[in-house]
């Protein structure tokens, strides 16, 4: 069995005994009790480093392995359609929801590419259950396109929220200028290089929510 750390769910509190008091002569009594004593006690102490072998906290990483695009001073949800890993953190139409409540850091990055000859900038924030999440915006410029080459920079930063349970959070994104778009990158070789997804994101389990 496999225990998550959760509200629901806390190890078993173990407090040190009060040993009963020496005496001054050798008493098989005295010796006898004092062993069940520490008997108990250790017994309590190896049932939970038995429940740490089995504990797992909620985590999930996505991705998307498709060019994203959008309109020029537009809202634009960064779409994830990969599951690499999940426990009890899932997607679904690009949204990551918990089904536990608590602490959470959401980490993410983006493979942005600029094809115009300046540079150009990119707001990323974050909606919570549908809402703007206030003072999640990030903004950045992306470099120009020079010698013939377009202009590449992965963006990624990382936030802690505070979710209930069934939550969801979505990442979006607005540029001024649509020469900017988010990149999908096929493996290449000289030297063999494997693929880049477009958007990876990370949600990991951080605490119990605060009391």
């Amino acid at each position: 069995m496999t225990f998550a750390v959760t509200s629901e769910f806390e190890l078993n509190r173990v407090v040190a005994p009060r040993l009963p008091v020496a005496t001054r002569q050798y008493d098989p009594h005295y010796v006898d009790q004092l062993n069940n004593i520490l008997r108990l006690y250790f017994n309590q102490l190896d049932n939970i480093i038995g429940q740490l072998k089995t504990l797992s906290v909620p985590y999930g990483a996505f991705s998307s392995n498709q060019d994203q695009v959008t309109t020029a001073n537009t809202a634009t949800l960064m779409t994830l359609n990969t599951t690499d890993f999940a426990n009890d953190v899932s997607i679904s139409s690009s949204k990551i929801t918990v089904a536990t409540a608590g602490i959470y850091n959401l980490q993410f990055s983006a493979q942005f590419v600029n094809t115009n000859t300046a540079f150009q900038d990119v707001y990323i924030w974050l909606r919570q259950n549908g809402v703007d999440i206030p003072g999640s915006t990030g903004f950045v410029s992306i470099p120009n396109r020079h010698a013939g080459t377009d202009g590449h920079a992965i963006v990624g930063w990382n936030y802690f929220l505070s979710m209930a349970a069934n939550d969801y959070v979505e990442i979006y994104w607005s540029v001024p200028n649509v020469a900017v778009t988010i990149q999908h990158l096929a493996a290449s070789g000289t030297p063999t290089k494997p693929s880049t997804q477009s958007v990876v994101a990370t949600m990991s389990f951080v605490s119990t929510p605060p009391p």
